[in-house]
């Protein structure tokens, strides 16, 4: 929590796979807290200027590193952000996730069934679209398939237990599913 007393601290942090100006990419740094860094480029590199209040430096480093990480692509999107990757109407995949357009089958939603907006797997989305020829550019799909990977990397390099935990599950469903045919 940042507290008006909490000092100042100065710092960059030099970000990896952007060398110049995207609008989305700055939009979503704003939006996952980063409003107190100034977004620059030098010799096609991409860096953050800090200028933030936490007790410590470490601290504030810190969550500036997860903030600048959340802000990355994730792999859950709505209806308009799949149109607009896709590059087709928000109404046309409403009307695909629905049945009452194309050949049916489309990804079912991963999060959001019980709340007002659902979400899906993009990297499921972009893979089906491909399959039914619905997108112009299908190196979408490797796009897709290895932010989805680096984000679940991202999440167990942040909880390291999770790959033992995960691992754990993935033999029960194995043998679960050897039992039951």
């Amino acid at each position: 929590m940042k507290m008006k007393n909490d000092p100042i601290h100065k710092f960059v942090l030099v970000l990896s796979g952007i060398s110049k100006p995207d609008g989305r990419f700055e939009d979503a740094l704003y939006e996952a807290g980063c409003d107190d860094a100034l977004l620059a480029f030098r010799a096609q590199v991409a860096y953050l200027e800090f200028d933030r209040r936490a007790p410590r430096l470490e601290r504030a480093v810190l969550s500036a590193i997860r903030e600048v990480e959340s802000a990355e692509p994730g792999d859950l999107v709505n209806a308009s952000e799949i149109g607009r990757r896709a590059r087709l109407t928000r109404e046309y995949i409403r009307l695909l996730a629905q049945g009452e357009r194309g050949s049916g089958g489309f990804p079912a939603p991963e999060s959001g069934i019980t709340g007002k907006t659902l979400a899906w797997s993009w990297a499921k989305v972009v893979r089906w679209l491909s399959q039914h020829r619905m997108l112009e550019d299908a190196s979408l799909v490797d796009a897709a398939l290895t932010l989805r990977d680096v984000n679940d990397a991202l999440e167990v390099r942040n909880d390291p237990a999770a790959l033992e935990r995960r691992m754990r599950f993935l033999r029960r469903l194995r043998g679960r599913t050897r039992a039951s045919r």
